[in-house]
């Protein structure tokens, strides 16, 4: 793994020196509602760095720890495409980390692993993630209708959108 620079971020790969940081990120009522993890946020953040087949990095701003990102990859040569998570501290939303992020991680993707094509699949109520991913040139592409248990328990559905790399957005 690299470290991969933005215009206004740094993604490193992520360790196990980073959970001081992300777990007030992830704690936040903002990112819980989308990240969870139990009752014990430490060993889900843990999870997620040690999770097969899934690259984690943070999202650095200014040499501090703002967020996570990971991708995954179906290898299979005939589906072969790749896909992104991602959460930033509420702190700073709207000052255009993720969309940073997110467009870093895509070119990466596309450049250094040879993906023609990417997804993301955000709740299908959070307008301001679609309409972060769309400015990156991500389209929707569907609703996976309630593919995912909210915190209190019921399911909601996501918005899958897809990228294919002539459409990235630099």
């Amino acid at each position: 793994m690299t470290t991969l620079d933005g215009s206004k971020v740094r993604l490193r790969p992520a360790s196990r020196a980073d959970l001081a940081a992300l777990l007030p990120i992830r704690q936040s009522p903002e990112v819980y509602a989308f990240w969870r993890g139990g009752d014990d946020l430490a060993a889900a953040i843990e999870e997620d760095r040690d999770e097969p087949g899934s690259t984690p990095y943070v999202i650095e701003l200014a040499g501090r720890v703002v967020g996570w990102i990971q991708w995954s990859s179906e290898a299979e040569p005939d589906y072969r495409y790749a896909s992104i998570d991602i959460y930033v501290d509420p702190a700073i939303h709207g000052q255009g980390v993720g969309e940073d992020a997110v467009r870093t991680m895509a070119r990466h993707l596309i450049k250094d692993h040879g993906h023609h094509r990417l997804e993301i699949d955000p709740a299908a109520d959070n307008r301001a993630a679609i309409r972060c991913y769309s400015k990156v040139g991500f389209r929707p592409v569907g609703i996976r209708r309630r593919s995912e248990r909210g915190p209190e328990g019921s399911w909601h559905d996501a918005l899958l959108m897809d990228l294919l790399a002539e459409e990235l957005r630099d």
